[in-house]
C-alpha cells in the first residue's frame, strides 16, 4: 500500500476509504481491496510488466490538474502526474447545468473550485469502466452530482458512489445533452452528444470511438493498449449509432479530437476499419509466402 492519506489536505475527507489501482487509477473501497485489480487483469487493460499489483492511497494534491477551454462552453481537465492512464475529463456547460464526461484519476482543490465556478454540476458520466477513476470523490466535491454508470458495466465498480444512477441504452441527461450506449469497447460503452455552443453538434466519445493522431479519422478497438481491434460489423454498428446524431466535432477521452466534419469522418473510418479487418486489402500487405 502507498503512503497513508495526508489528513490535512483540503477536502481530505472526500478520499477517506478510497484506494486506487496505481496502474489504471480506478477507485476501490479501501476496506475490501481485491488481490488483483479486475480492470487491469482484463485483456483490455494490463497488469504491470513485473506482475506486481500496486495500490495508491490518493491525496487531494497528488497530481496537478489544468482546466483548459477547448471551445465555447466545453472544458478539459488535463492531469499532470499521479497514477493511472492519464485520461482527460470533459466538462460541458449548459444553461440547465453542467456535465462531466469521463473522470480524472486525480483531484485538486483548485480544479474543483474551477469546475464549480463554471456552474452547478448535474451529472458525472464515465464512458466505460477504465474511466471510473475518482468518481466518488468528484461527486462528493461537487454537491453530490449523480454518477451515471451503464448498468451493463456496473459489475466493474470497485466502489459504489453514494449518488449512483444506473442507466440503460439512451437518456437525455439535460436539455440538449443525450447519453447513449453504443457498446464495442465495453458492452455499456457510451458517448455523449451535445448541440455545442454554435449548434453544429459535439460528440464526446470516450474510448467508444477514438480519434486518431491525424485529427481526421477514428478507430474502433476492443483493447487500445493491447491493440485488439473490434470486428468490422461492430465498428460499423458503433459508427451508425453515433451517426444518428448531427455533430461537427468529436473529442475522445485523451487529447485527440476531430475538429470538423466529424460525423462523416466516423462513418468513413468505420468503413475503412471494416475493409481492413475483413481482409479486403490483404494484397497490400506483401507476399503471402509459401509452404513447402
Amino acid at each position: 500500500m502507498a503512503d497513508p492519506l495526508i489528513l490535512n489536505d483540503p477536502f481530505a475527507e472526500l478520499l477517506q476509504g478510497i484506494t486506487q489501482c496505481a496502474t489504471c487509477g480506478v477507485e476501490y473501497d479501501a476496506a475490501s481491496v481485491p488481490a488483483i485489480c479486475p480492470v487491469c487483469a482484463d485483456e483490455r487493460q494490463y497488469l504491470p510488466p513485473d506482475g506486481v499489483q500496486r495500490w495508491h492511497a490518493p491525496t487531494v494534491e497528488s497530481a496537478g490538474i489544468e482546466v483548459v477551454e477547448l471551445e465555447e462552453r466545453l472544458f478539459a481537465l488535463r492531469v499532470d502526474g499521479g497514477v493511472g492512464i492519464g485520461q482527460e475529463a470533459k466538462v460541458l456547460v449548459t444553461d440547465a447545468g453542467n456535465v462531466m464526461v469521463d473522470v480524472p484519476a486525480a483531484i485538486t482543490a483548485d480544479s474543483v473550485a474551477q469546475v464549480a465556478a463554471l456552474g452547478p454540476l448535474r451529472a458525472i458520466i464515465p464512458s466505460h469502466p477504465h474511466m471510473f477513476a475518482l468518481q466518488s470523490a468528484w461527486s462528493a466535491a461537487l454537491d453530490d452530482a449523480e454518477v451515471w454508470v451503464a448498468r451493463a458495466d456496473a459489475g466493474w465498480l470497485g466502489r459504489t458512489p453514494e449518488h449512483l444512477r444506473l442507466w440503460d441504452e439512451e437518456e437525455t441527461v439535460l436539455p440538449g445533452v443525450v447519453a447513449t450506449q453504443l457498446g464495442g469497447h465495453f458492452p455499456g460503452s457510451a458517448v455523449v452528444h451535445w448541440g455545442g455552443g454554435d449548434g453544429r453538434g459535439v460528440l464526446l466519445s470516450g474510448d467508444t470511438i477514438a480519434p486518431n493522431p491525424d485529427g481526421r479519422t477514428a478507430t474502433f478497438m476492443y483493447s487500445y493498449p493491447n491493440r485488439i481491434p473490434l470486428s468490422g460489423p461492430v465498428a460499423l454498428r458503433v459508427a451508425d449509432g453515433a451517426a444518428r446524431f448531427a455533430f461537427d466535432r468529436l473529442y475522445g477521452n485523451f487529447a485527440g479530437s476531430i475538429l470538423s466534419g466529424a460525423r462523416e469522418a466516423v462513418l468513413a473510418s468505420a468503413a475503412r476499419h471494416a475493409a481492413w479487418t475483413s481482409g479486403e486489402h490483404d494484397d497490400l500487405t506483401g507476399p503471402a509466402g509459401r509452404s513447402d
